[in-house]
């Protein structure tokens, strides 16, 4: 057998177990992904109720979508959100994963105590917050708090900032957890040599943290925005889209479609326009940021 021959045979010996491997997380993507959208595309192009047989419409349902004003306004509100959120949530969330990440037992009490709100679900948030906000017998009932005796979540000129703060209360923990893991691996002879300088603590945090934090601010921020479509059931328990339309973000025009409109051909072209987005958010991310050239910063040390 010659050197080429030898070569070609070691080279498949490394790609058929990689192949192999790959195997389940193809199958379960496939499964749980590529044949859920297929699906939705294809009954996109149906005229159902959800109860009886879907008789084909063709394009009607997509063209009736496309040119609803109330689908442009959706998802200009689910921009927003978006954007909100990462405004909100990244700046709360980098700071207190520094925090939290240092040595301390009180550090390390308010951590436990700061993630608790990730063992509650959306919906028991949205419940909690809907009774504490609620303008009859919530905690802003009362006259006497002045300014704060509102109807914060039935007033359209506030409900997008107090859901969307609702929102980074019940997210930002699971961002200080990243950020914190974050912290804990950058090696302290990167701060030791900054000390040894002169260094005071803000030029410590914006010369050696906050770079080291990049690839973590990579992967927060894609969660972030890409999770942000997904603001549904929250959203939904919290004020149901209303006042008027002023919280009906996209994942919640596509439930009110489908479920309460019974159409769900619209909804399904509505779901379909959803995954689009996700996935073209998620890969103009990946590009910009560099996420696949990635490598380590610990390269030296």
């Amino acid at each position: 057998m010659t050197t080429s021959d030898t070569t070609r045979v070691r080279g498949r010996r490394r790609v058929g177990p990689s192949l192999w491997l790959i195997a389940p997380a193809a199958l379960l993507f496939v499964t749980f992904a590529i044949v859920p959208l297929a699906g939705a595309v294809g009954l996109s192009l149906t005229d159902w109720n959800g109860l009886g047989t879907p008789a084909w419409a063709g394009f009607e349902n997509w063209a009736a979508v496309l040119s609803d004003p109330i689908t442009g306004q959706t998802i200009v509100l689910s921009l927003k959100v978006m954007v909100l959120s990462w405004l909100f949530q990244t700046p709360l969330s980098l700071l207190l994963g520094v925090w939290v990440a240092k040595e301390g037992r009180a550090r390390a009490l308010v951590a436990i105590v700061y993630f608790l709100p990730l063992l509650l679900s959306s919906a028991a948030v949205g419940l909690t917050y809907k009774n504490l906000l609620d303008p009859n017998f919530g905690l802003t009932a009362s006259s006497a708090l002045g300014p704060l005796n509102h109807n914060w979540l039935g007033d359209p000129r506030t409900v997008l900032v107090v859901v969307v703060a609702i929102i980074a209360w019940h997210f930002v923990p699971l961002h200080t957890l990243l950020y914190q893991a974050g912290v804990r691996q950058i090696p302290k002879v990167l701060y030791e040599a900054a000390a040894a300088d002169g260094a005071g603590a803000l030029r410590t945090f914006f010369s050696i943290t906050l770079p080291q934090l990049k690839y973590t601010i990579v992967t927060s921020s894609t969660l972030m925005l890409v999770g942000s479509l997904t603001y549904f059931d929250l959203i939904f328990v919290l004020t149901a889209g209303g006042p008027g339309y002023a919280t009906r973000i996209l994942p919640l025009h596509m439930y009110l479609t489908g479920f309460q409109a019974a159409d769900m051909g619209k909804a399904s072209a509505i779901a379909t326009v959803l995954a689009l987005m996700g996935l073209t958010l998620s890969l103009a991310l990946t590009k910009l940021s560099g996420f696949t050239k990635m490598q380590s910063q610990q390269t030296g040390l």
